[in-house]
């Protein structure tokens, strides 16, 4: 029989306050997620192009004349109604990251050399952002994989009894996801870097939540819980992959490849598509892709492969969401599942059919990372009955 779902026994020793600041992460994490999606749907991913100041501010300029001075002009005009969005995702994404920080210390705080090698390598990575600024980028490639490189092998030596791997590999991915943001500006928005950025960003969300489970304990025992995490982690492989698909369509301007039409594409079921030019992942530096580079062909193959592995996750996901709602105790997290499902098929037709508003494609990106909660937080809670 399935055991009830239970307050926790088994609770991570962390820090008291360790959980609390875990979910505000969490929170925070679905909040820069969908802000960097307005950004990006908002053609305001370039409006600062350095790094990490905008125009040399720490803020942006109020208006034109006051980044006349500044190099980055050359690269680009100042538009304040566009640069204001980079920068405050930028201070956002920084606060996460100084949440993330604060996660590490509290769980390697029992650790030998657990702080002092946290701080070491954050050193080393704030090292990096200076000599970046200062015009030295090899030094600053040196620092960051030098302090990358320590958190790394410290999260691979540590266990996680106490949630200081887990937290420890949060902060290295975080660094990740700020040279990602760096690179994104950089190289133009390089359509790889990207794809790479948002998924980091929810590989971040992802982590945060099942760390933030794992602090506050409420697992959900289950008889069968072995046969149902096993169908989880399939599901969120193919939710992991679906997303990858829709980065890699919006990073290339794919989304109205085939016009308003659906659920047919340019008025054909199958019109020419040139899959092997739509997914060549790696092209030149140096050129701006603000806009996209493919031609038509490409771009209606990037966009035909999203909606066949649409159908592929959405006849999963709902098989999983009817096997949830028949499981004793687990009624609500199915249809929770469906719900979101159906909600997102229909934000994604309404994308196409009502031509790509941008509050529909702000939500679209939130539906992706809220069916991402859903699996995860069940994979942190569901565990076999105790023996």
């Amino acid at each position: 029989m399935n055991t009830p779902a239970t307050p926790a026994a088994h609770k991570p020793a962390v820090h008291k306050h360790f959980h609390r600041i875990a979910w505000l992460a969490v929170a925070l994490a679905l909040g820069v997620i969908v802000f960097g999606a307005f950004v990006r749907l908002s053609n305001a991913g370039l409006s600062c192009p350095d790094w990490p100041t905008c125009y040399g501010r720490a803020t942006w300029p109020q208006a034109a004349h006051e980044a006349a001075d500044h190099a980055a002009t050359a690269i680009r005009p100042v538009e304040p109604h566009k640069a204001w969005r980079e920068q405050v995702h930028r201070h956002l994404a920084a606060t996460l990251g100084t949440l993330v920080f604060a996660l590490a210390l509290l769980a390697v705080r029992r650790r030998r050399f657990g702080i002092a090698s946290v701080l070491l390598a954050s050193g080393a990575i704030a090292a990096a952002i200076g000599a970046y600024m200062a015009g030295h980028p090899g030094v600053a490639s040196l620092l960051a994989a030098a302090g990358s490189g320590l958190l790394l092998v410290q999260a691979a030596r540590w266990s996680n009894a106490d949630l200081a791997r887990i937290s420890t590999l949060l902060l290295a991915v975080i660094v990740g996801q700020a040279l990602l943001g760096m690179w994104t500006v950089t190289w133009l928005l390089k359509p790889i870097v990207v794809m790479a950025h948002l998924l980091g960003g929810l590989l971040t969300f992802a982590l945060l939540t099942w760390t933030a489970w794992r602090a506050t304990g409420l697992p959900i025992r289950l008889a069968e819980a072995g046969a149902l995490r096993r169908w989880l982690w399939l599901g969120l492989a193919v939710l992991a992959l679906q997303i990858a698909l829709g980065g890699w369509v919006s990073a290339n301007y794919a989304a109205l490849a085939c016009g308003t039409d659906f659920p047919k594409c340019v008025g054909q079921w199958w019109p020419p598509a040139d899959f092997g030019e739509g997914f060549v992942l790696w092209r030149g530096i140096g050129v701006d892709y603000e806009g996209g580079i493919l031609d038509g062909a490409s771009r209606i193959a990037i966009q035909l492969a999203h909606r066949m592995m649409a159908v592929v996750v959405a006849a999963y996901l709902l098989w999983l969401a009817v096997r949830l709602l028949r499981t004793p105790g687990m009624r609500g997290w199915g249809t929770l599942l469906g719900l979101l499902l159906l909600t997102q098929l229909g934000l994604g037709i309404a994308n196409v059919r009502l031509g790509l508003p941008l509050w529909v494609a702000v939500l679209h990106n939130a539906g992706a990372a809220l069916l991402l909660f859903v699996l995860v937080s069940l994979l942190a809670r569901v565990r076999a009955p105790d023996a």
